[in-house]
């Protein structure tokens, strides 16, 4: 598709989710949670559509060259879906945050209360992901936001074949507008650019990927005034203490490697300089154990370069060495995303000289980071992980943070009439 056709794509999605955004906002908790139970049932219902579409991706992905981080992301298979739909479905037996609470009284006998507003229409882009499709449109639809989702052109056919035959049926047969949500089906990278080029339409929009597209688009959308929600980067760290077991240490070394495409996988490995000979001899056998590479020192790249990224060298692990726990955690802040980090240790001292240190948004001991997931952490799908060192959500992002905050100041009696005055 050309430049114009994009933007006229996008546009014709966000007047759609726009009109329709009013009815889902005025949704009963009954009816949302009725589309998600829907959601969950048609995913094993049309799996075969839908795996199907998904081979069609991965094919073309591999004859164009994907990495195996990338092909680990946009391939679905009969276990993911399943493990998508007990989420859904676990989704939408969540209680729903309340929608008014009392702050205090204030004076000539009003009160003042806080309210929960969804945000209207909120986008989305993402790579390729196609469980991105249903985590995303869950969300919104339990926050009761309209939405309209963009994935790049590897994902396309999959989010094309779960939104025909899984989101807009599950809306329809609820009785909601299914216009609330909607999919760019255009291939057309300009796409992107225009998702966050219209704050009239889409004033929050919700960026995942690639860290140079992620940037480029949070940029893109702070000069029209678009709000972001932005995953630009990964990468988890692990700090093996001098009091590190090693036994511990090549389990979660191992745990944290299960899949290399995915943010919160294990990128850092971090030793103190100490017990440097002994620590990295029980790591290299974890990591051959998983057929990954040690980039050691001296290094060619930065400490924090994300492999999960780097199409060919996934299976990588940066492992360099620390003075220690303090020192660690310095690395973690300055050379990563801030997005996770973990220490190994059986030194109570240690542990929190580590933890009361590192700045990200994960800190952990005797863990791995790859718990740095909204449904392992809160027990709901996430939208994204949110990175950001500034006020507002942050870490994995759910539908409990997509909304604004409104303050409402009524009489004490609730009559609507003039306050009494003393």
């Amino acid at each position: 598709m050309t430049g114009p056709d994009a933007a006229t794509a996008v546009t014709a999605c966000g007047e759609a989710a726009k009109a329709a955004a009013p009815r889902l906002a005025a949704a009963p908790a009954e009816a949302v949670d009725a589309a998600l139970d829907g959601m969950a049932r048609l995913l094993a219902e049309a799996a075969p559509a839908v795996l199907s579409a998904n081979a069609a991706d991965v094919a073309a992905g591999e004859a164009a060259g994907l990495g195996r981080g990338l092909l680990d992301r946009l391939a679905l298979g009969e276990a993911r879906i399943a493990e998508m739909a007990r989420q859904i479905s676990l989704l939408a037996g969540a209680p729903f945050p309340p929608a008014r609470r009392r702050l205090r009284d204030l004076p000539d006998g009003l009160f003042l209360d806080e309210r929960r507003v969804p945000v209207g229409v909120i986008g989305a882009n993402y790579e390729a992901r196609p469980n991105v499709t249903v985590d995303v449109a869950s969300q919104l639809l339990k926050s009761r936001n309209a939405g309209v989702l963009r994935t790049g052109a590897a994902a396309l056919r999959s989010a094309v074949a779960l939104f025909d035959h899984v989101i807009v049926p599950a809306l329809t047969g609820a009785g909601l507008d299914p216009a609330a949500l909607q999919l760019v089906r255009s291939a057309d990278r300009q796409a992107a650019v225009e998702l966050v080029s219209r704050p009239g339409l889409i004033p929050l929009v919700i960026l995942r990927g690639s860290g140079d597209t992620t940037r480029s688009l949070a940029a893109e959308a702070a000069r029209h005034g678009v709000r972001t929600l932005a995953h630009a980067d990964g990468g988890g760290v692990l700090y093996l203490d001098r009091g590190a077991d090693p036994a511990l240490a090549a389990e979660l070394i191992s745990g944290s490697l299960d899949r290399l495409g995915v943010c919160n996988r294990l990128n850092l490995l971090l030793v103190h300089a100490g017990a440097w000979d002994q620590l990295v001899a029980v790591a290299e056998e974890a990591l051959r154990a998983r057929g990954v590479a040690a980039s050691m020192p001296p290094h060619e790249h930065p400490l924090g370069h994300e492999w999960a990224l780097d199409a060919g060298r996934e299976a990588t692990v940066t492992v360099a060495p620390v003075d220690g726990p303090a020192h660690a955690a310095a690395i973690a802040n300055q050379e990563t995303s801030g997005l996770a980090a973990s220490v190994v240790t059986t030194d109570v001292h240690a542990a929190r000289e580590f933890l009361d240190a590192y700045a990200g948004t994960g800190a952990f001991w005797n863990a791995s980071t790859r718990l740095l997931d909204g449904f392992k952490l809160r027990g709901v799908p996430e939208t994204g992980i949110n990175v950001d060192h500034v006020p507002g959500p942050r870490g994995p992002v759910t539908f409990e943070d997509l909304c604004l905050r409104q303050y409402v100041i009524t009489p004490a009696d609730g009559s609507g009439g003039p306050p009494s005055r003393s």
